[in-house]
């Protein structure tokens, strides 16, 4: 009876040991980000409202550079593209509580972020600059021409940080800060008085100012901080962030990229 008894409970062991192995391999298959997107059909895009990125046009539509990007992308993995608006300040739990599949949305490189997020090769390049009305623009251009002056930036952005950064205490310094919840409100306080200058993204500055815009009264100072590089930004350990560059890298070689980017002046900028 001992002999049956041990028989039997060998056999249990090893039935559990191949049930676990088993359940260990169906983990790591729905652990596959990619799979996940696909089996849903879509990519939910996290996005914030900035021209000439992602935008709401004359006729109530979402438009932009990286919608059209995004969708282009989405197209090459058989999904379809899905944009959600989201507070930047809160990207990086929306994205790790899978209310987003990524933030593509002028995201710049940065080691910290690679090192909480996998980030796609660079597709474009950018840098921080001071807007501000025209009447301004030589004094702000200068070292201590902020002095005592009312500067926004959006909250958790890169012009934040180099508001903050002690290279640059020369310009920033000694000028009060102010967080703003999206680049498009640092432009409408820059324009509406209540701030002295913004710092923004440079290609937010391309699409958003001159002739013919809601901000023909504002200017890029002369003087730009922290050349960077934005990319697509996925789950740590994504394997989606491969697919994204293959299909990037296939959008550049037969030109669509930059076909996108020319419609939206943004085609000197590509990396």
């Amino acid at each position: 009876m001992k002999k049956l008894f041990a028989i039997l409970l060998s056999a249990m062991l090893i039935v559990a040991v191949f049930a676990g192995c088993s359940g260990k391999s169906a983990t790591a298959d729905t652990e596959s980000d990619l799979a996940y997107i696909k089996d849903k059909g879509t990519l939910v895009i996290g996005i914030t409202y900035f021209e000439p990125m992602d935008y709401i046009d004359d006729n109530g539509e979402l438009t932009g550079f990286e919608v059209e990007f995004g969708k282009a992308v989405c197209e090459k993995l058989g999904v379809e593209a899905k944009f959600q608006e989201i507070s930047w300040d809160a990207k990086e739990t929306e994205l790790s509580a899978k209310n987003i599949d990524c933030i593509w949305n002028g995201l710049t490189i940065t080691d910290e972020r690679k090192e909480a997020m996998s980030i796609t090769n660079p597709y474009m390049n950018n840098k921080q600059v001071i807007i501000c009305k025209a009447e301004n623009e030589k004094a702000f251009s200068q070292p201590g021409g902020l002095k005592g002056k009312t500067v926004v930036a959006e909250k958790e952005s890169y012009g934040e940080e180099i508001i903050a950064d002690e290279t640059y205490k020369d310009f920033f310094g000694e000028a009060k800060y102010v967080p703003v919840d999206a680049m498009k409100n640092a432009l409408m306080e820059v324009k509406a008085g209540t701030a002295d200058a913004a710092v923004i993204d440079y290609v937010t500055g391309i699409g958003s100012l001159g002739e013919g815009t809601d901000y023909a009264d504002l200017v890029i100072v002369d003087k730009s901080f922290a050349d960077e590089q934005y990319g697509v930004a996925f789950r740590k350990g994504s394997d989606v962030t491969a697919e994204v560059n293959k299909a990037i890298d296939e959008l550049k070689k037969d030109g669509t990229l930059k076909k996108i980017a020319d419609k939206y002046k943004l085609g000197a900028q590509l990396a």
